[in-house]
């Protein structure tokens, strides 16, 4: 059976006759490898943008709109992708991952190419358009293969992913422009994408289904909507309803209706609430990634060595933050999202407030940044996953394309202020940035509800997707 709903019956209906397979870690392993190598993609044009401002002559602020215009393009495919995903075929959309994924590598490699800033441009324009896709496709497959108990925990490990490829990206560039040059660091960047891309043809399909290497024992264990801290019976899911009423008091913890057209998807404050608190939270990220690296090396003065160490820093506290982030979620919270997204929002503000006018020191400016990079990877997941417990299989890409759609945007406006910032203030501007972004962040997220919903016997049980 090709539709969803056929394959569902059909997984039900067989006996658990053979042993269950774990194809779906397979999966996850290939979701991590190809986001990490994606997130590095995007990510060297931050270490060779000191040689790109030098050979060409750009100012902050034009570089900080070269750095934008991955984020806007990125950003502008959202919607429709999500809406492409949810009409076409699992073959079909399969088949697109890998081409986008091959796009974007080819765009990456065109960086190293370029003899002008406009072409410049335009290929962090391609990058962006080629790119955009692959985040929906990564979650769509997740929320298609992964059993309800383990979509916090397998979401956390693609975000981690997408800060793994930013941590080993400065020691990587640096290697690569000794040896060679700034426009190698492109070249070497753009091979393992294809790779991984053909490995992705043979080993996947969009959902367990039509998979050769899924047993029937893993589809049906896959279907398993039970949530990740008990058994699926009625007192478990009354006992699960109000487990912390103090947690559940600020959290907004409250029954919500399923979205379950894309008219509801788009009128839900909940999803638009949380995309906007995501896109404040993917700023910071981004300037972590684009200026840190300028900022180590022109206001600290600090040599290529130690520059490559402390502009990793923050993605060695993302990538512990972000699985420690989902498994919280998952098995201590009974799957809210919330608690660890407004913790990661107030935590950012704090190291924010400790980096302004910060000393010229490699041990404190290391600390602070493995633990900004913790606050702010710690609530990454649950941005992902929210919109699981809101939507149904069918419109999830549509909420979450919203989501990552108006978080890349917001996203994406950050670099350009950091240049216009820089241009007529100094870094303490940007810092006092960061810090009135993440705290936009912490407000917005108090507004929108943690889904609780309701089971068909009327009993109230956390929904997930």
């Amino acid at each position: 059976m090709n539709n969803a709903d056929g394959v569902a019956i059909s997984a039900k209906a067989e006996p658990l006759t053979e042993k269950r397979t774990r194809h779906r870690w397979v999966v996850m392993g290939l979701i991590f490898c190809i986001w990490a190598i994606a997130c590095a993609d995007r990510a060297n044009f931050g270490i060779a943008l000191p040689y790109l401002k030098k050979e060409y002559g750009i100012t902050n602020t034009e570089a900080g709109l070269i750095v934008s215009l991955f984020s806007f393009a990125y950003g502008f495919v959202q919607i429709p992708v999500g809406l492409i995903y949810k009409r076409l075929s699992e073959k079909t959309t399969g088949f697109l991952f890998s081409i986008f994924m091959i796009l974007t590598s080819i765009f990456t490699g065109l960086m190293g190419t370029t003899s002008s800033v406009f072409l410049l441009q335009a290929y962090r324009v391609g990058l962006g358009l080629s790119e955009g896709p692959l985040g929906i496709g990564c979650t769509n497959v997740i929320n298609r293969w992964f059993p309800a108990k383990e979509k916090g925990t397998a979401t956390g490990l693609w975000i981690a992913a997408s800060k793994l490829g930013p941590l080993i990206v400065p020691s990587v560039c640096i290697v690569v422009i000794q040896l060679w040059g700034w426009r190698e660091i492109f070249y070497v960047f753009a091979i393992p994408g294809i790779l991984f891309a053909i490995v992705w043809m043979v080993l996947v399909t969009n959902s367990p289904g039509e998979n050769r290497f899924c047993s029937p024992a893993e589809r049906q264990y896959i279907l398993d909507e039970t949530p990740a801290n008990g058994s699926d019976t009625k007192s478990a899911r009354a006992a699960r309803a109000t487990p912390m009423p103090y947690l559940d008091a600020i959290n907004r913890t409250k029954q919500v209706p399923q979205l379950e057209t894309i008219r509801q998807v788009f009128r839900s404050w909940n999803i638009l609430g949380v995309a906007i608190g995501y896109g404040c939270m993917i700023g910071i990220s981004n300037i972590f990634m684009s200026w840190i690296p300028t900022y180590l090396v022109t206001v600290k003065g600090f040599a290529s060595v130690k520059m490559g160490f402390l502009a990793s820093a923050p993605f060695i506290g993302a990538v512990a933050g972000n699985m420690l982030g989902g498994v919280i979620s998952d098995r201590l919270l009974g799957g809210r999202r919330k608690p660890m997204m407004m913790l990661g929002a107030l935590g950012t503000v704090i190291m924010m407030v400790l980096l302004i006018d910060a000393p010229d020191s490699v041990a404190y400016l290391g600390v602070t940044l493995i633990m900004s990079g913790l606050m702010l990877g710690i609530g990454f997941a649950g941005y992902s996953a929210y919109p699981m417990g809101l939507a149904t299989k069918s419109t999830y890409p549509t909420a979450f394309g919203i989501v990552n759609c108006v978080g890349q945007i917001g996203g994406a406006c950050a670099p350009l202020a950091v240049g216009i910032l820089l241009d007529r203030y100094s870094w303490t501007s940007v810092f006092l940035y960061m810090v009135g972004t993440a705290a936009l962040c912490l407000v917005l997220l108090l507004t929108v509800a943690e889904p609780l919903a309701v089971q068909a016997d009327g009993t109230k049980a956390r929904k997930r997707g």
